[in-house]
């Protein structure tokens, strides 16, 4: 499999390069060199394949012979461990649930998956890889719960403090061993430039082997993909449009699932639902791309002001602005109307819907008003339960708490508070190899 950068097509990698460097020293984003079609026979029989199966056909396309089948199919079947139902709301909205990982959220494919791939592909006799991950929620516990106790790989977790849950946190500031957490004073979008400012940092990369599982490595973005088709098998095979609806913050879950369509999956279109933090949505209405200081919302995993996937998406289209817009449309949900939609998909269908998803669902039902030929599938992003504060608060009712959020209740926070500037997180980083 051979890569290039979104800011120099010949700035090439392999498959190892990609994973392992994260990003490109020219600072663009790998994309792979092709996209193939999946074969008719493949995409119209999706639902004879189980999902492991079409997990390693869609990886085996884009991989190539990079890896051999055989271990390409252990590394699937070790990672995708879990279900991605559809659940119908109605007729026309439906709900792909994609928290039941074990950290409860959707980033538990790519971060699996991601650590099994790295597991495969690192030399054991090179030194010990070091994860930078930024979080704005949940792909810290993903990435923490993937990579907890991973031979030869340790994790960096930088967080903005106040600006998660607290079982979010948990679930990223508890499990010790080779996960360590970085509470930061600022947002998200700092979070993220701390681990891009560490990859291009001489001293840091002398001392370390860098590498993320950020949506910016390839690695968390192909098995993204892979719930699609999962999804796309258990929609009923008539007339009626299919419309995926995705709450995007960083926009790594769109972006699969616009190679998703590439590879010819046959989604008529997509929604590209935010909160406030609405710079993709203002941009397939005016053009203009006008990245912002993220805004804290009751949705906070997608409180992101510049999403660093957004030029991922600007060139599976060749940069064509009419071209991506159709086949995404854009709606930003504030948070009075992300509140109604957790009390409305309650109170008509005794559904508990995570404020993330809730934003989905409130877009969905402002496209379908327009489009009504329509059955639009809502990406459940992560358990409500995870934010027991907003659901509680807008409820008025207790959400069920599953097993594994219950038991990190009474456990200890463990994290390193730092500012928002890079020298502070580098004079950190540089203490710990000093000890």
């Amino acid at each position: 499999m051979k890569l290039y950068s979104t800011n120099n097509r010949n700035n090439i990698a392999n498959l190892k390069e990609a994973v392992f460097k994260s990003l490109p020293e020219d600072k663009g984003l790998y994309m792979p060199m092709a996209i193939p079609k999946l074969s008719d026979g493949f995409l119209k029989n999706l639902s004879k394949y189980s999902f492991q199966a079409i997990a390693f056909e869609v990886a085996r396309q884009l991989i190539g012979n990079y890896i051999p089948e055989e271990d390409l199919y252990d590394i699937i079947e070790k990672a995708i461990t879990f279900p991605a139902p559809v659940v119908n709301l109605n007729e026309q909205i439906s709900v792909l649930e994609l928290f039941h990982g074990p950290s409860l959220a959707f980033k538990d494919f790519g971060a699996r998956f991601m650590a099994q791939l790295m597991s495969y592909l690192r030399d054991k006799n090179e030194k010990k890889i070091t994860i930078l991950v930024a979080t704005s929620g949940d792909t810290g516990g993903a990435v923490a719960a993937g990579f907890y106790n991973t031979e030869g790989i340790e994790v960096f977790i930088l967080y903005p403090s106040g600006k998660v849950s607290e079982l979010q946190e948990k679930q990223l500031t508890t499990l010790g061993g080779n996960i360590r957490a970085f509470e930061v004073n600022g947002t998200f979008d700092d979070c993220q430039a701390l681990v891009k400012s560490a990859f291009l940092d001489k001293d840091l990369n002398e001392l370390y082997n860098l590498s993320s599982a950020n949506s910016i490595n390839i690695a968390r973005l192909i098995p993204q993909s892979f719930y699609y088709f999962e999804a796309f098998k258990q929609l009923p095979q008539d007339e009626v449009k299919n419309v995926f609806c995705v709450p995007s913050g960083n926009f790594g879950n769109l972006t699969a699932g616009l190679m998703a369509k590439k590879m010819g999956l046959p989604i008529h279109q997509f929604i590209a639902a935010t909160n406030i933090n609405d710079v993709v949505p203002k941009y397939l209405s005016t053009s203009l791309f006008e990245p912002h200081p993220s805004y804290a919302t009751i949705s906070n995993a997608m409180d992101v002001g510049n999403p660093s996937n957004f030029v991922r998406m600007l060139d599976l289209y060749s940069s064509t602005w009419n071209d991506l817009r159709k086949d995404v449309i854009g709606f930003s949900v504030d948070d009075a109307s992300t509140e109604s939609a957790i009390k409305e998909v309650y109170e008509q269908f005794g559904y508990f819907i995570d404020p993330h998803a809730a934003v989905g669902y409130y877009a969905a039902k402002d496209y379908l008003a327009n489009y009504a030929n329509s059955r639009v599938v809502v990406l459940g992003t992560a358990h409500p339960a995870k934010f027991l504060d907003v659901m509680n608060d807008v409820l008025d009712k207790q959400v069920p708490i599953p097993e594994a959020l219950a038991v990190l209740i009474n456990k200890e926070k463990k994290a390193t508070a730092i500012t928002s500037s890079f020298e502070d997180f580098k004079s950190n980083l540089l203490n710990l190899v000093e000890q």
